[in-house]
């Protein structure tokens, strides 16, 4: 375990789970569930059951430094790491593998979002500690699919290809959000699953991936790793000014030759849009979801309610509906019409 270490990605903006998540304190940082920890919190504490706690490491937008600090005071301030510029996941993951692989060569390193629901602790921490030893013994990236249980439109696929042992397969093609027609066909053929976001990979394979799959990342990685030399853990990276925002999976995962994927076994979701929470979070007898809210429905049926601690709803005669309340905005909208959502977020100036 010594030789493990954890990137947590916590700097993304959640603005499909607008109102509640906003630019200002987005979802990784708040108790959506009302379990009495943030998303992130539980993300560190989960992982800290089998990563030792020193081997972690946090990669966040510089506007969220302080609610990071706040909430996990007992992380080293070198082990978070700042983004100045949102670059996309391709730069966290290149930097917190550059900052590892200087402080320790030969790391194995296991990169999980902060915003991910998970049950099944233990079949998660084996599944997780079987990728990492997978990546320490073979040449290539080894990623977690999940077995679709719905015809998912809002995540990613991958088509798994030949067997390389028991439970993980090459990877024969990725897909990003597809149209219901292909999430339908892909639930039928059986040898699709859905993209977690986590991975794992040794720093020298994700290396030399950098430098031959990504040419704008070529001429930046001798910069990085000599920024990575200096021990001021408020060191500002400054490649980020320099690369254009991209995203791993479509940059490296896409265009490897070695990437794996091993199937889960936990129960997974990734709280990345009204719809999906909903379809992921136990309901009521007429298929309305609680989200640690006090409520009185009347002639209501499939519904979201998400209020603050202390606001009691009462609705009647709604059906299909996100009623979602944060600060001084009341979102009412139709939970599949992910298109007016994002509307109402642009068109507003509460972000």
């Amino acid at each position: 375990m010594s030789n493990d270490f954890c990137l947590i990605l916590a700097g993304g903006n959640g603005s499909r789970l607008w109102p509640v998540s906003r630019t200002t304190k987005p979802k990784q940082f708040m108790d959506l569930l009302g379990t009495g920890r943030t998303m992130l919190q539980q993300t560190y504490d989960r992982v800290a059951t089998f990563i030792e706690p020193q081997n972690i490491y946090i990669s966040t937008n510089v506007q969220y430094l302080p609610l990071v600090y706040e909430q996990l005071p007992q992380v080293d301030d070198i082990h978070i790491l700042e983004e100045p510029l949102r670059r996309g996941t391709l730069a966290a993951v290149a930097w917190g593998t550059v900052v590892i692989a200087k402080a320790h060569p030969g790391a194995n390193v296991f990169v999980t979002p902060a915003d991910h629901l998970i049950m099944q602790e233990d079949k998660y921490r084996d599944d997780v500690l079987g990728a990492l030893r997978f990546a320490s013994s073979h040449d290539g990236i080894i990623v977690t699919g999940i077995r679709p249980t719905r015809p998912e439109t809002g995540y990613g696929y991958i088509q798994t290809g030949r067997r390389i042992e028991e439970g993980v397969y090459k990877v024969k093609s990725f897909t990003e959000k597809p149209d219901s027609h292909f999430a339908n066909l892909f639930l039928q053929e059986g040898n699709f699953l859905w993209n977690s976001g986590l991975f794992c990979f040794n720093v020298d394979i994700m290396l030399s991936n950098l430098y031959s799959l990504v040419p704008e990342y070529r001429l930046e990685i001798p910069r990085m790793m000599a920024e990575a030399e200096t021990a001021d853990p408020k060191l500002v990276p400054q490649f980020f000014y320099s690369v254009p925002k991209l995203n791993v999976d479509v940059s490296i995962m896409e265009r490897s030759d070695n990437v794996y994927v091993q199937q889960g076994h936990f129960s997974w979701t990734d709280i990345g849009t009204w719809a999906s929470l909903y379809d992921d979070r136990p309901s009521d007898k007429d298929g309305n979801v609680l989200m640690a809210t006090k409520a009185f429905l009347y002639d209501c049926n499939d519904n979201l309610v998400r209020l603050p601690e202390g606001r009691t709803a009462v609705i009647k005669g709604l059906s299909g509906y996100v009623i979602a309340e944060e600060g001084e905005i009341l979102m009412i909208c139709p939970k599949e019409d992910i298109t007016a959502m994002r509307k109402m977020h642009t068109d507003t100036k509460f972000s």
